[in-house]
């Protein structure tokens, strides 16, 4: 999760447990407008075995599901699913199992956007990121019809618009979403935490990394200056907050309590 930055430094936010994994979440968000409901990224989704579970260490004690009943929502009053990418822990929880054990869409009315890019590396993967992702998270909704491929910055709901950033892999997207002159930004695996803030913080994952840090530098700068509400989507302790600048130029996250 940290790439070259030394674990000395990594374990102090993030530390690590006796098979060396660290805690992390898989954040997803409900924006709902006018005649609408659409939902941020879906996890990793509840169709793991029980040696993929152990593996990765999954805890269902909140699942999409709950999550969004919590909120009186149903998952058939989603009608827009937007996934930054196509990996398996951004877009498991887009398909379930049904009684049969077969996997169909999890949101049955939902149109799923992703760039086009993406869809059709995650279609024909390569050997560096093949293990990232798994057909049967998105497949389904496909050939349900409910795959839509973008590219570049589109409006996909008034006020939530897909902005591609370049970095951890090719065809990842940003979601930024605006309302009465504030902006929340999703930012993905861009800064999938709050410790990945400092620029040079990125992962072994990506893929471009130097494209990864000259974008960093500049979303950054503007979340700082805009103030900007930052959704950090691995964060299992602050989900979103404001990015400040103190005096002598460090930069941190003033969580968001409201």
């Amino acid at each position: 999760m940290f790439g070259v930055v030394p674990k000395v430094l990594w374990e102090r936010r993030f530390p690590a447990d006796e098979k060396n994994r660290i805690r992390l979440a898989t954040n997803c968000l409900l924006v709902r407008g006018a005649g609408f409901a659409a939902l941020i990224e879906s996890g990793v989704g509840e169709k793991w075995d029980a040696k993929d579970r152990d593996r990765y260490g999954i805890d269902d004690k909140t699942t999409i599901a709950r999550g969004l009943a919590d909120l009186g929502v149903r998952p058939e009053d989603v009608d827009a699913l937007v996934l930054s990418h196509l990996h398996f822990d951004h877009a498991g929880g887009s398909t379930r199992l049904d009684a049969e054990r077969r996997a169909v869409p999890a949101f049955p009315n939902a149109t799923v956007y992703v760039q086009a890019e993406e869809l059709a590396h995650a279609r024909a993967p390569n050997e560096r990121d093949r293990g990232s992702y798994r057909s049967e998270d998105w497949e389904p909704c496909a050939r349900a019809g409910k795959v839509e491929s973008v590219t570049g910055e589109v409006e996909v709901r008034p006020g939530v618009t897909v902005v591609p950033v370049r970095g951890h892999n090719a065809g990842m997207q940003a979601i930024r979403v605006e309302s009465e002159g504030n902006v929340a930004f999703f930012f993905a695996d861009a800064l999938p935490t709050t410790a990945h803030v400092p620029i040079p913080w990125i992962m072994a994952y990506d893929l471009y990394p130097v494209e990864l840090v000259e974008n960093k530098k500049r979303l950054v700068a503007r979340a700082v200056a805009e103030r900007w509400l930052c959704v950090f989507g691995h964060d299992p302790d602050v989900p979103w907050g404001t990015i400040v600048e103190d005096e002598d130029g460090t930069r941190r996250v003033e969580p968001f309590r409201g």
